[in-house]
């Protein structure tokens, strides 16, 4: 069914003032005959924490290894921290790697060392004294809450444990940036809550940049910011999260969402038709404080006639309030969109189709 859609105003978006810690200009890179990136853009800024979301095979994980100089693009520019790093020599590249923390979904700790030995490995690697080793891998295990487990080993530990001690490695160097990659995808639910919650209080905390990787925008939309959605190597949407949330363009983001969004229910929603004769159904979205707006008595006014909520509500993303609504009402599409266009540059009003039957 063919649907018609207005948005009234532009997307709400905060001020990038803060400086960038990587930026990427123009990446591309082909395997074989696939373009795993192709002339991919981002930008992350210091201090906050920004979602790349996307599905399997969308690029996400070249992206990372472009990123820590893993994988050398076919074109384009990567800076961290200002420097250039496409055209360093893999000795170059060693100190930069170091500013960059990994959190990896399987752990990838050492079960042979202990727990504070996995913390303290990239010291050792880049020479650090073993007194000040232990001082430090002691601090980061303080920080994620597993001091008491420091000489345990990683067989001994829960996924969220795990994932904990690779956190306080991926921290151990005072990283510029942490890259987590898939990082709850292999946990449970209550332990992905407690994990997210780390990564938020370290980013308070420690004013660390995270590049938070993740097939899941409920992730995402947990502790990010801003959210980018990358397909098929390419950045298709991008924005802050309470407003990409609200107001998905592209149809992978609105894939994406499909599972935390509310939706009008199948069996309404097949019953719908352009050219129908009975009510018509319409959604209304809302960021911030129009979300808390009375919808049905603002159309009701203007159309004329009683305006009755069929499904949806309001959401929270961080402190934004965000709001789905579904209406029905005896109008017809050309006066809801000239209503729509009246209020005001949050709300973005979609017309769905009429309901069978005669008005």
């Amino acid at each position: 069914m063919k649907m018609d859609k207005t948005i009234a105003g532009q997307p709400l978006a905060g001020p990038e003032t803060a400086p960038a810690v990587a930026e990427i200009r123009g990446v591309t890179r082909t395997f074989g005959s696939a373009r795993a990136l192709d002339s991919i853009s981002l930008t992350v800024r210091k201090g906050e924490i920004l979602g790349l979301i996307g599905r399997s095979g969308a690029g996400k994980s070249t992206l990372i290894r472009c990123l820590n100089g893993l994988e050398r693009p076919d074109s384009g520019s990567i800076r961290i921290e200002g420097q250039e790093i496409t055209d360093l020599s893999d000795r170059a590249l060693q100190p930069l790697r170091r500013r960059i923390g990994m959190v990896f979904q399987h752990f990838n700790l050492l079960s042979a060392k202990t727990v504070i030995d996995n913390v303290a490995l990239p010291l050792k690697i880049a020479g650090v004294a073993p007194a000040e080793r232990r001082r430090r891998a002691l601090e980061l295990l303080d920080l994620v809450g597993l001091a008491a487990r420091a000489d345990a080993y990683p067989s001994a530990l829960s996924g969220g444990q795990k994932q904990r001690v690779g956190i306080a490695r991926a921290l151990s160097a005072n990283p510029a940036l942490l890259l987590s990659d898939e990082a709850t995808s292999a946990l449970d639910p209550e332990t992905t809550h407690s994990i997210l919650d780390l990564i938020r209080d370290i980013n308070r905390n420690l004013g660390l940049t995270v590049l938070l990787i993740t097939h899941e925008m409920d992730v995402v939309r947990s502790i990010a910011g801003r959210v980018a959605v990358i397909d098929r190597g390419r950045i298709v949407e991008e924005g802050a999260v309470a407003d990409v949330f609200a107001r998905p363009v592209h149809a992978v983001t609105q894939s994406l969402l499909a599972g935390i969004r509310p939706q009008l229910p199948a069996f309404l929603l097949g019953r719908l038709g352009v050219n129908g004769t009975g009510p018509a159904v319409f959604s209304v979205d809302a960021v911030g404080a129009d979300a808390g707006r009375d919808f049905a008595r603002l159309f009701g006014e203007t159309l004329g006639a009683p305006v009755h909520l069929v499904h949806g509500g309001i959401d929270h993303i961080g402190d934004q309030p965000v709001g789905r609504f579904f209406f029905r009402a005896e109008a017809d599409r050309l006066a809801i969109l000239a209503r729509a266009e009246s209020l005001g540059p949050a709300i973005h009003v979609e017309f769905l189709g009429h309901e069978p039957g005669s008005r």
